[in-house]
């Protein structure tokens, strides 16, 4: 049986199955990426809630995982040399998940290569941009008079939908046929943009209809469905 003893977020947040894969996450367009990525390949994991809402992320058990203090998070007691491995950051978590199971990625070199930097694409842009629609269109960024930095954000997420659209165009998947981890790594941003923000209307999502139609397709699959809702918000 592993022994995670050595890891202090294992202390805090215990693990029932010590010898399974942990995720401490929360149900966020960045946290479901990883949970999504773990039901489509079907690895055993045990979720753990990290309440955001209540600054889990900042206690010093949660810092000696991820000192940037964000989730998602893994702790893989079987990780490469079968050692404990430790890893934060959203697309790195997705990038180890596919290489270590050969699954959710191309097995051709050049498209493994082409399938992250649409990854990278996502986390250099969708979410950063989109998160700040969010901020200034749903949170207490909509009460500031100055509406130069929404619409400045807005701007952006409507190019990079365009981005996404002209590529998508006779397209189901980013990478063609192939549904990989550069979908799943916008998938819960697209769907909080025009959901949860609300922000459908003031971006035009209308109008990219190859990205609607790449959504609709995606949050069909079983799989999806579950991983948008792990770990479960604490009641």
């Amino acid at each position: 049986m592993p022994d995670l003893s050595a890891f202090p977020i294992a202390k805090r947040w215990p693990a029932q199955h010590p010898d399974r894969l942990q995720l401490y996450s929360f149900p966020t367009p960045n946290g479901v990426k990883v949970s999504i990525a773990l039901e489509e390949i079907g690895l055993l994991y045990e979720p753990h809630a990290i309440n955001i809402t209540k600054n889990e992320t900042q206690e010093p058990e949660f810092l000696a995982l991820n000192p940037n203090g964000k989730i998602p998070a893994i702790l893989d007691p079987n990780g490469p040399g079968g050692k404990p491995l430790a890893l934060f950051e959203s697309g790195a978590i997705l990038h180890y998940l596919a290489d270590k199971t050969k699954m959710l990625i191309p097995s051709d070199p050049a498209r493994a290569w082409q399938t992250l930097q649409w990854v990278h694409f996502q986390m250099g842009g969708v979410g950063p941009m989109f998160g700040q629609v969010g901020f200034f269109h749903k949170f207490a960024g909509k009460d500031y008079e100055d509406k130069r930095p929404r619409d400045r954000y807005v701007a952006e997420t409507k190019r990079l939908l365009g981005v996404m659209d002209k590529h998508l165009a006779g397209k189901q998947w980013f990478m063609d046929g192939d549904y990989t981890i550069a979908d799943i790594s916008m998938l819960g941003w697209v769907r909080n943009l025009i959901g949860f923000y609300g922000a459908g209307e003031i971006v035009g999502f209308d109008q990219f209809k190859n990205v609607a139609a790449w959504l609709e397709r995606g949050l069909a699959r079983p799989a999806v469905q579950r991983g948008l809702n792990i770990p479960a918000r604490p009641a």
